[in-house]
């Protein structure tokens, strides 16, 4: 008997120590991942913030690109970015071509390429060799803008305000733009920058991306290529419920998928190396299609893979160039598919451009449309499900400021991470662009933003 309570107790003991072992392999594990990861996001933004940066034929430095986009950055990775060794290797026209950042002395270093104008850089697998070919590419033209301080217009308290951290202690703000219409009926535009930044400076739009996505799709239809209203592909076979899935209710984050964290980080493919189709598209149904809102990069992701078949004849670079957004490239996975939920670099003046197509309903300054009539009305109906908790609400691509105090509920608004901002105010003929590079634990206060810069143009300011 004495032999089976010892045998008991040491069994039990035995039990005890599993979970402690097992998490100790778990968190040896997370580790390894996260420096993987780490190294794979500076290895992307180096490359992208240096190489669109030099297509634009616009200075960024080594350190400005480290003080700004790799600080502040997720918790996760944001000890450990900055110190892990990167070398860049330049093209024939001394352009950056290959970055690769070191992470693990048993493992290949991670690989960001450079594929060139109209699809910028992708980041290769964890484990991809470094390829020894250069992607042949040049520095394109660009007008010279001539940009500077206004100091009498009504909107200089607000726009001062915004680099000051009068809305958000502690945040970054690297841009604003305004364009709109004074209380007098005259037209008022106003900007200023940041120092290490100008009008035509690409940054990661991060999920204002996703705005872009919903634009790019419109132009889609209007071209006649795609009917929103029809399925998205979704599922391995016609008979799988998931083919039921719209590109409507991906547009209007309504798939009714599961997804595996809230916002749907999607670190394996944002910092990972994995495609578009290995992580956003294979998620299994959890509600009916249409009925709940949960905000997901993979319904995005889904939304444009939908329209994937129009790439060949019309990519997003075409559509940037005819709407004269010069500085925006939506760069792709290693595979060529489109990382639309995020991976788009943009200057400020890609954003106002924007702004201003679809102020005017998808029809250019020179008459041309782009857009179906009647686009504005379906991006910021919101005929979906609803975030719930939240005083914004969403329509197909675009977030709607149609419960906010002090707003017109015409507003509608491009939101990205670190700071990205578009908001598009119909009723006042306004365009409003903020962009930075928030700190995580931050926030931009742009509804109270956009709530003064109206008042500012309805009572004429201190002009």
């Amino acid at each position: 008997m004495k032999h089976l309570v010892l045998a008991a107790a040491g069994a039990a003991l035995a039990s005890l120590a599993t979970p402690a072992t097992a998490q100790s392999a778990q968190d040896r594990l997370d580790a390894r991942y996260d420096r993987a990861l780490a190294a794979g996001y500076k290895a992307l933004f180096l490359c992208s913030a240096l190489g669109h940066a030099e297509q634009s034929s616009v200075d960024r430095s080594i350190e400005h690109v480290t003080e700004m986009e790799l600080s502040g950055v997720y918790s996760a990775i944001d000890p450990i970015i900055r110190e892990l060794p990167h070398e860049i290797r330049r093209n024939s026209y001394n352009v950056v071509d290959i970055v690769t950042v070191t992470w693990h002395e048993t493992m290949l270093p991670r690989v960001a390429q450079n594929r060139g104008r109209g699809q910028g850089c992708s980041l290769l697998p964890i484990g991809h060799e470094v390829p020894s070919e250069p992607v042949a590419r040049g520095v394109s033209e660009h007008d010279i803008y001539m940009w500077h301080l206004r100091v009498s217009s009504p909107l200089r308290d607000e726009i001062e305000g915004a680099f000051e951290g009068i809305y958000g202690e502690g945040t970054r703000t690297t841009a604003v733009i305004v364009d709109g219409k004074h209380w007098n009926g005259g037209s008022v535009f106003d900007w200023n920058f940041a120092l290490g930044y100008e009008p035509r400076t690409p940054q990661r739009t991060w999920s204002v991306a996703k705005s872009m996505a919903s634009t790019i799709i419109g132009a889609a239809v209007h071209r006649g290529e795609v009917d929103v209203n029809t399925s998205a592909g979704l599922g391995a076979e016609e008979s799988d419920p998931r083919r039921e899935v719209t590109i409507d209710q991906a547009l209007r984050m309504a798939t009714g998928r599961y997804s595996d964290t809230a916002g749907n980080r999607t670190d394996p493919l944002y910092a990972g190396g994995t495609t578009v189709d290995e992580r956003a598209q294979n998620w299994p149904l959890i509600h009916m299609p249409g009925t709940v809102f949960r905000y997901a990069n993979n319904d995005t992701l889904a939304a444009v893979q939908a329209i994937e078949h129009t790439f060949e004849e019309n990519p997003p670079a075409h559509f940037f160039a005819r709407a004269g957004m010069g500085q925006a490239v939506a760069e792709t996975d290693w595979q060529g598919n489109y990382v639309l939920s995020s991976q788009v670099w943009a200057s400020s003046l890609d954003f106002l451009r924007l702004g201003q197509l679809i102020l005017n309903d998808g029809v250019m300054s020179n008459g041309e449309r782009l857009l179906p009539e009647g686009w504005l009305d379906y991006i910021s109906a919101p005929t979906g499900p609803q975030p719930e908790g939240r005083a914004f609400g969403y329509g197909a691509g675009w977030w709607l400021f149609n419960d906010v105090e002090g707003v017109p509920s015409d507003t509608i608004a491009a939101l990205g991470n670190r700071g990205q901002y578009l908001v598009v105010v119909p009723s006042r003929n306004v365009v409003i662009v903020r962009r930075g590079e928030d700190m995580v634990g931050t926030r931009f206060d742009i509804a109270a933003f956009t709530r003064d810069v109206l008042a500012a143009l309805e009572d004429g300011g201190g002009d």
